[in-house]
């Protein structure tokens, strides 16, 4: 376990390399304590203790991102807030050490944000999913920190995640949102340009709060993965490759699944799925079988209340591994 500090109640976790050193790290956004908290990894497994490197807030932090948004080969930090109608950009200048570089206003209480190039200028750009105006918000980057001002688009009720990938093969980024309130998840497609086509939506389990996107069955369509927190399972929509999907496939996991992540996790080149159980306390890995199907899951028990998962090579030995952050034991 790495501690994150007393009530700290860590929120959400991002994955990058931050101080330019070529090792994984591990940023945290600590809800309880409005920061940021720093694990510089060694690259054998194990982390320096938790530094804030000069992001504190005045509002609570619910989600972030990490991004090379200036092409300066470290990756920059995208950060909302709760109650708190913007996104802002952290840049590193020094180790690991952050500036706040510019805020940006986006829709009604912001819940998730991710990042892709989405009008193919090689300059990454933001997606904030806003559960309040039932929108996501674009943000172009002009690839030195800096971004326009957000262009909405209306998604379901109470976008609670986002995600990136291309879902008809154009190679222009499209996005999904999964939708708490109608249990769906909206597939808007991108015109390369940095806008996008009327959603889509597409049914799955009860109050999804957490969608990722990869190949499920090897045939080079992206596929997406939900996390349904009252029926307590995970939708899988199987993608065409045209950007619509099949119906989905639910498969049981533990109490109130709260975040969803991908990996190979058995090393057999067919991905995996990993949920975060905020009610029981464990993660469920669910192994894929490589034709879109998985085992059932195999549970481990980790901190109180575990709320972020995400996935990364810590140790440096080609096999990958996992982070939960438990809001419940604050680490």
């Amino acid at each position: 376990m790495l501690s994150t500090g007393s009530n700290s109640h860590p929120a959400s976790i991002a994955i990058g390399d931050f101080n330019g050193d070529s090792v994984v790290d591990i940023a945290v956004a600590n809800y309880g304590t409005k920061e940021v908290g720093m694990l510089l990894g060694y690259g054998n497994a194990t982390f320096a203790s938790q530094t804030s490197e000069g992001i504190s807030f005045d509002s609570r932090p619910l989600a972030m991102a990490s991004g090379d948004f200036n092409n300066d080969k470290r990756s920059e930090i995208a950060i909302i807030y709760d109650r708190n109608d913007n996104v802002d950009i952290f840049v590193a200048y020094n180790r690991g050490s952050f500036v706040k570089e510019t805020r940006y206003l986006v829709g009604s209480s912001p819940r998730s944000v991710a990042v892709g190039d989405f009008n193919n200028d090689t300059r990454l750009d933001i997606v904030v999913a806003n559960p309040d105006s039932n929108d996501v918000s674009v943000l172009l980057g002009y690839g030195n920190g800096s971004f326009a001002e957000q262009t909405r688009y209306l998604v379901g009720s109470y976008p609670r995640s986002v995600a990136v990938g291309d879902f008809n093969n154009d190679t222009r980024l499209d996005i999904v949102v999964a939708n708490s309130w109608s249990d769906d998840v909206s597939v808007l497609l991108g015109y390369g340009n940095g806008s996008f086509a009327t959603a889509t939506n597409y049914s799955v389990g009860s109050l999804s709060t957490s969608v990722a996107v990869d190949d499920f069955n090897n045939d080079t369509q992206l596929d997406i993965v939900v996390a349904n927190l009252y029926s307590n399972d995970v939708s899988v929509l199987l993608g065409y490759g045209n950007g619509s999907f099949a119906k989905e496939t639910r498969y049981s996991v533990g109490s109130r699944p709260y975040s969803v992540a991908v990996g190979d996790f058995n090393n057999d080149i067919r991905l995996d799925i990993v949920v975060a159980n905020w009610g029981s306390n464990g993660v469920s890995v669910l192994l894929g079988y490589g034709n879109g199907s998985f085992a059932k899951e195999t549970r481990y028990s980790v901190g109180s209340s575990p709320y972020p998962v995400a996935v990364g090579d810590f140790n440096n030995d080609t096999r990958l591994d996992i982070v939960v952050g438990n809001g419940g034991s604050n680490d």
